[in-house]
């Protein structure tokens, strides 16, 4: 490391925190930003877990201790950890801003009273700074932690935050791609082909789940690797895949329009696809779905699932390749005359901790670095390390990517008929106009 002034050479101790679902490249960005501030004389700790002990802190009663709540890095620990599996200090789920839906939700102090043990904590143990590796919850946990900071009084002691950004989905503003995205989807697309070629052998249909719960980033990604034969992503409900309903808000008691997926649309329009492929003399194939799509279902589709530590409904749960596969069987036996084998498929989980791909090595160990770079070369606080272009960095303040009235980050959804839109309507099966089977004719027979 250069031996020149920095703005921020009075951060002295680093502490690393990853929260949320793991993300192939995770060692990458913990390594590269461990590395950075170890070869440049500072310290650096790991905590164990996300935020679940961070936000249990206590000065008495719950002290956090080295190798029990968190880890001191030393050289030998980050060794050949590039490119390793999982994600050396764990993870977990834990929100220590929940309940903190506005900016007057800061001054209250029982709402608060976690991201005050979060901060305590990092005081008690004299961390200067803070890295947050996360998704689009953990990067509002770090931006509460900071305008919690901004409320202490004048004197306090200060501590950095800067954010590092993982999901497999790919929904982040701020940056094109995220760590581990490009590694799930390779993953998961030779999932598909393997169940393509399964589809070939036995004349039969996958309907598969993929994960990306807020866009369809990953599905479609999945798609197009995979050369699945269709995919709808959340941004696909529209036009004749919504339907409007009227419900109740939970929060106000008040009746609402909310546009809904359109199931039996869907369904039918995977019947048409199955019709069009036979009459090309394909009886097989590969369908793909984002897991957000549950969430466009009727409440009471999902009412009684499970949610975690930040409301989200727990989507595996409820199975909707299956529940969709289900569907389509009994519509085509109704339209065909004729049964068919649909298997719904769930995929995500096996991705998360994939060995990496080379590119996600790459861009995780830039934005490893990239902490190191904004936080002693530039001294930034409230800022999201991001690259363009060849991995260039850049850095985003918090204020362009969090609503300041909700608090709550912006997600970056697949635009309508953007290219990469397009290049998965290209490459997956156009349908043609359907000849229906009615009783008393043979299905072949023209109508």
């Amino acid at each position: 490391m250069s031996s020149k002034q920095n703005k921020g050479d009075h951060i002295r101790r680093v502490a690393i925190v990853f929260a949320g679902g793991p993300a192939p490249a995770a060692n990458a960005v913990i390594s590269a930003a461990a590395t950075s501030f170890i070869e440049d004389g500072r310290e650096v700790i790991g905590f164990f877990h996300g935020y679940s002990n961070l936000q249990e802190y206590h000065p008495v009663s719950r002290r956090l201790l080295p190798d029990e709540h968190y880890r001191v890095f030393e050289e030998r620990d980050l060794r050949g950890l590039r490119n390793s599996r999982g994600i050396i200090i764990g993870t977990a789920r834990a929100n220590p801003g929940k309940g903190i839906e506005s900016p007057k939700d800061l001054d209250d102090p029982k709402k608060t009273e976690r991201l005050r043990a979060v901060y305590s904590a990092l005081v008690d143990l004299q961390v200067d700074a803070l890295i947050s590796i996360g998704g689009d919850d953990t990067l509002k946990t770090a931006n509460f932690l900071r305008e919690y900071q901004n409320r202490l009084p004048e004197g306090s002691p200060r501590v950095q935050v800067i954010h590092l950004p993982k999901t497999i989905d790919n929904d982040y503003s701020g940056i094109d791609f995220t760590f581990g995205f490009f590694t799930a989807v390779d993953v998961m697309a030779k999932e598909i082909e393997n169940l393509r070629a399964d589809a070939i052998a036995t004349s039969a249909y996958y309907v598969v789940e993929t994960m990306g719960r807020k866009a369809g980033w990953l599905s479609y990604g999945v798609a197009i690797a995979g050369e699945a034969n269709f995919v709808v992503g959340v941004e696909d409900v529209k036009g004749e895949l919504a339907e409007e309903h009227e419900e109740v808000d939970p929060q106000t008691g008040k009746k609402k329009k909310v546009m809904r997926l359109a199931v039996d649309t869907l369904v039918d329009k995977i019947v048409d696809l199955m019709l069009t492929r036979e009459r090309r003399g394909k009886h097989y194939g590969t369908v793909v779905l984002a897991e957000g799509l549950s969430e466009l279902l009727p409440p009471s589709a999902t009412e009684s699932l499970p949610r975690d530590e930040h409301g989200h409904i727990s989507l595996g749960k409820l199975d909707l390749g299956k529940h969709i596969a289900e569907l389509v069987g009994k519509r085509y036996e109704e339209r065909t005359g004729r049964r068919k084998k649909l298997t719904g498929i769930q995929l995500g989980y096996e991705s998360r901790c994939a060995a990496p791909h080379a590119f996600d090595v790459m861009l995780g160990s830039q934005l490893g670095i990239g902490a190191y770079r904004g936080l002693v070369e530039e001294n930034l606080d409230g800022n999201m390390v991001s690259v363009s272009g060849q991995l260039d960095l850049q850095y985003v303040p918090f204020t362009n990517l969090i609503n300041p009235e909700t608090m709550k980050t912006e997600v970056r959804f697949i635009e309508p008929q953007s290219d990469f839109h397009k290049l998965a309507r290209f490459l997956e099966t156009r349908v043609d106009e359907i000849v229906e089977w009615t009783p008393g004719r043979r299905p072949e027979e023209p109508r």
